[in-house]
């Protein structure tokens, strides 16, 4: 199997010319930035995800990371062979600290550019990125929330990539219900608080590739209320530190057990248990009873990052199974009569499966950048209107792109496997994992149904769909654009753009009735109605991108990555956004016949 290679043409290509990182980059505080350090970056970050992380990705696939039992159950972790020298150049390469803020000691470059570096580490191993994204995490609830000396003490070194975080949220008993959180915090004299509890499915809970971790642990006090609202976040370290800031003695926190998976075998999944040896300690971030607010910062930050591991597997299996077809040779070319045995990707349902695998990922990853380049948009613009109108948009698309990205994930590797044939069935050839990888992402950090709540209900239901008409009017506008010229392929994609969006708008009525008349019957369609919207959002920038092609072709340009972005989007408005017709059809649906079912019939 080869290596990762990043697929640098098309990210410059969405960067630059599809969401325009000149204005992102023109932004305060990214002075520094230009189109040449974005592309700098872009290319040593695809080295060291080729070189580095790639050939660990099988071996954290086989070999898995280790729990070793010690006295007590103080058991601790050990990661596959190669991951925690990885870490090491990982973080004196300084990537953990590109999009953090210089004052912490961070590169404080644009989301823009972090996304497509992350989108890289999650190609090439998506194992070893999720200590990336915790710690991301981590820093950024602590940004907000954090007090002064907290922040001075443990963010140089998160940011750094010296120490590493986590979330310490789920509980046997408390999955998606955080209203039934039982893990205990207990004020001391000093300031600080006693935890005791578990807590499990905690990502990167215990490993050997830093020197510390400080665990975001969602907790409740004696006197506080029943519910979310009694919720607080306490910083608990893996080992106190000294007078000098140092780690030092172990705090009463340790991993009991980690999880065997379906598949990221190399990252730790853990149980954690606080408290069963005297008390463990931890520090208040923000106020009591406002954990959880704070620890939505971190969620939203994870959705948005796992949103980026489903584009990253889509797009490596799809790298492997485009080098598989080209190299496997099986039949004959059914448009010539030669009877000369051919590879696989002259074969015309291998091409419609190739195909349908690029487009789609091309769609996410446009997604995926256009909301990093809204955060820069939300997060330095000097307009408050802009701000405003920026962060809305994020927080209408983080669910769409989190759901949709990860249930795609799975359909497209899978697609993978199939080009693969029975190759693809068996271990050898190694595209299995990625399959494997993939289906723990629509599961995670909010599975599908709760992100298409969060949509139905949060972000348009409560606002009656007010930013959501805003975006239709921008993507109607940008299709009357590519119907305009006297362009046949730009005419095709603009008359399935438009259809789709008719779709759209009738399926966002029958969404916002059901709502408001019996959510049930909402909540029941919603997510159909989230893979309708991603559907046409994907179509949207997709005709966007071809318009952007259409036009380099016209100004005399050869680089044939332009007629094959045509190519993309032209297959894009054919097979995929035709699926809207369906969705529409079981948005609108009746199903009070299902709802009234007894629970026996299931």
């Amino acid at each position: 199997m080869s290596n990762y290679q990043a697929p640098l043409r098309d990210m410059r290509f969405v960067i630059h010319e599809l969401v325009e990182s000149g204005p992102i980059c023109a932004l305060p505080g990214y002075a520094d930035c230009d189109a040449g350090l974005i592309d700098a970056v872009l290319e040593e970050a695809a080295r060291f995800a080729g070189d580095v992380l790639s050939p660990l990705n099988p071996v954290g696939d086989r070999d898995g990371a280790r729990w070793l039992a010690g006295t007590d159950g103080k058991g601790e972790v050990r990661t596959a062979a190669g991951f925690a020298d990885a870490y090491t150049q990982f973080a004196e390469g300084g990537w953990m600290a590109l999009p953090c803020p210089p004052d912490y000691g961070g590169q404080g470059l644009p989301r823009l550019l972090a996304v497509a570096v992350s989108e890289m580490w999650k190609s090439a191993n998506l194992s070893f990125s999720h200590v990336i994204t915790l710690t991301h995490g981590a820093i950024e609830a602590l940004l907000i929330a954090g007090s002064d000396a907290l922040r001075a003490t443990w963010l140089p070194r998160l940011v750094s990539g010296e120490w590493t975080g986590t979330m310490n949220i789920t509980e046997p008993q408390a999955g998606s219900d955080l209203a039934a959180i039982a893990c205990r915090a207990v004020p001391q004299a000093d300031g600080s608080y006693r935890i005791s509890g578990q807590k499990i499915f905690i990502t990167y809970g215990d490993h050997d590739m830093a020197a510390n971790i400080a665990h975001l642990v969602l907790a409740r006090t004696p006197d506080a209320p029943a519910g979310v609202k009694g919720l607080s976040l306490f910083l608990v370290p893996k080992f106190i530190l000294d007078e000098n800031g140092n780690p030092g003695a172990h705090n009463d926190v340790y991993c009991t057990s980690i999880e065997h998976k379906l598949g990221v075998h190399g990252s730790p999944t853990t149980t954690l248990v606080h408290g069963d040896h005297g008390g463990s300690t931890g520090y208040l971030i923000g106020q009591l009873g406002r954990g959880l607010e704070i620890m939505f910062v971190m969620m939203n930050s994870a959705r948005l990052s796992v949103g980026t591991e489903g584009l990253g597997v889509a797009q490596r299996a799809w790298q492997l199974a485009s080098e598989y077809a080209k190299d496997r040779v099986q039949g004959t070319d059914v448009s010539q009569k030669s009877g000369e045995r051919v590879a696989i990707v002259r074969h015309p349902d291998v091409r419609r499966l190739l195909m349908t695998q690029r487009s789609h990922t091309e769609a996410i990853r446009a997604l995926a950048y256009t909301i990093a380049a809204l955060q820069d948009i939300a997060h330095q613009s000097p307009d408050a209107a802009a701000r405003d109108a920026a962060h809305r948009r994020v927080e209408l698309l983080t669910p769409v792109l989190k759901g949709w990205s990860t249930e795609s994930a799975v359909e497209l590797t899978s697609m993978a496997i199939q080009i693969f044939g029975g190759m693809g069935f068996v271990e050898e050839t190694g595209i299995s994992q990625y399959m494997r990888d993939a289906r723990i992402t629509p599961i995670y950090e909010g599975t599908t149904a709760i992100q298409a709540a969060d949509l139905a209900g949060r972000k348009i239901a409560r606002d009656g769909g007010q930013v959501l008409v805003g975006l239709i009017q921008e993507m109607r506008a940008d299709r009357n654009r590519l119907a305009g010229p006297n362009n046949p392929q730009l005419q095709a994609i603009a008359a399935h753009l438009g259809e789709s969006l008719d779709h759209l708008e009738t399926a966002t009525g029958a969404l916002l009735e059901k709502m408001n008349r019996q959510p049930a019957a909402g909540l029941l369609v919603a997510e159909p109605y989230l893979k309708l919207l991603a559907t046409v959002v994907g179509g949207w920038l997709m005709g966007k991108a071809a318009r952007l092609a259409s036009q380099a072709i016209e100004g005399g340009s050869s680089d044939p990555f332009y007629r094959h972005k045509l190519a993309s989007a032209r297959f894009y408005a054919d097979h995929l956004l035709p699926r809207s017709a369906g969705l529409v059809v079981t948005v609108q649906a009746d199903n009070s016949t299902l709802l009234g079912l007894e629970d026996e019939a299931f």
